[in-house]
């Protein structure tokens, strides 16, 4: 039995996020300022059948609450700092007072670093430590108060903390646009229109809690170790979106989370990939392409550049399918080269972002993982299978560097 410690779990991501570790086993350290709801949620959580779960009502503002961690909680595979707030004031910043941003930034960059000391003597060897940043993180929301600095800072603070531990496994998750009870309270109080932040987001519509719970739980699973120090942007493709058009809206609801695989591996041997998806009886999955055409540049076996070789597995790809499906390009690591051909990589990079504004309102979605040259393919399977997967259809246009991918030398 594995263990995870979820703060803001009474609510929103939090919430979802509880109850998909619950029902696969987990045991669940509950945080959360609402005793009432942590309360109800916890009854409403399957238990584990050798431990039950921990529920802690705590105001991760106090950094005197938030050194009592350490008491009566279990040793800890996984910690998620899930527990954020907005300003919702609506007033400029330049006209608030310290006092009015101090609440939010205790909360929102003060109190995750606060949880890692004080569960540090918990976290067991390999442990995985997920930050919940956000998309305004990347680009500035004005008059949200100190949100988006909050939200960078915790960025910031993530990539430090990884370089600092090499022996766990640190990302940060940023959502976009996910339907939450503070979502919804943002468009009732006539703060957020939807269909304005529809009209920036590739696919077309906002994400369901549901869908930050499936990338919560991957990043807390030890497949996420190619990742750490790295940001998982699950926005729909709203950070790399930068046209002045409004963009169409999703024409399809999204497929079930929990589809399985059915993939196809092209552009090299698939021999070493071909266990990505797991073997499964169910009659429908989830249509999902691998293409490892682009490596072969770093090998010399194509003449075209690393552009190229991306551009025309995109041909490919949007000829076989029309809808509902992803495409995960593997790409060489960047190397120091010559400064002629320094463009290449970038342009490639972004022909992937590209394409994935464009192919979003038919939920077809495009990634790319950066490996390197003697990688183990063993060590990407879970992170193929989640990027590629049903679970991740709220993902695209993002391309993420691999450096802590195992290599074949190192078995």
């Amino acid at each position: 039995m594995q263990t995870v410690l979820i703060t803001g779990a009474a609510s929103g991501i939090g919430r979802d996020t509880a109850r998909l570790f619950a029902c696969a086993g987990w045991q669940c350290v509950l945080i959360d300022n609402n005793e009432r709801a942590l309360q109800q949620l916890g009854e409403s959580l399957p238990c584990p059948a050798s431990a039950a779960h921990v529920l802690r009502a705590i105001d991760l503002t106090d950094p005197k609450q938030i050194e009592t961690l350490g008491e009566g909680t279990p040793a800890l595979d996984a910690l998620l700092n899930n527990a954020g707030m907005s300003d919702t004031s609506n007033t400029p910043l330049a006209e608030q007072a310290p006092t009015q941003t101090a609440r939010l930034l205790a909360l929102n960059l003060a109190a995750p670093a606060a949880v890692v000391d004080a569960c540090t003597p918990l976290l067991k060897p390999g442990a995985r430590i997920v930050n919940v940043s956000s998309g305004a993180g990347l680009m500035a929301i004005p008059w949200r108060g100190a949100y988006s600095p909050s939200k960078a800072g915790l960025i910031a603070q993530t990539q430090a903390l990884a370089q600092a531990r090499p022996d766990w496994c640190v990302t940060v998750l940023a959502p976009g646009f996910v339907r939450t009870e503070l979502v919804d309270g943002l468009i009732q109080a006539g703060r957020l229109k939807p269909e304005g932040a529809v009209g920036k987001i590739p696919l077309g519509r906002m994400a369901a809690p549901a869908e930050m719970a499936r990338a919560l739980y991957f990043l807390a699973s030890p497949g996420a170790a190619p990742l750490s120090g790295q940001i998982l942007a699950v926005n729909g493709g709203s950070s790399i979106y930068g046209g002045s058009q409004s963009l169409p809206p999703a024409t399809l609801d999204p497929l079930p989370l929990d589809l399985p695989l059915q993939l196809e591996i092209c552009g090299g041997d698939a021999a070493p990939w071909q266990v990505v998806a797991q073997p499964s009886t169910a009659p429908r999955g989830y249509a999902a392409c691998i293409d490892l055409s682009p490596l072969r540049t770093e090998a010399g076996l194509l003449q075209a550049g690393l552009l190229q070789a991306v551009h025309a597995a995109a041909v490919r790809f949007a000829a076989r399918y029309t809808q509902q499906a992803s495409l995960t390009l593997l790409l060489p690591s960047r190397k120091a080269g010559r400064w002629q051909e320094a463009g290449d990589g970038n342009a490639a990079r972004m022909l992937v972002a590209t394409l994935a504004c464009e192919w979003g309102n038919r939920a077809l979605r495009i990634n790319a993982l950066e490996v390197p040259a003697e990688v183990d393919p063993q060590s990407l399977h879970p992170l193929l299978r989640y990027v590629g997967g049903a679970g991740a259809q709220y993902l695209t246009g993002q391309t993420l560097v691999c450096a802590g991918a195992a290599l074949k030398d190192a078995r």
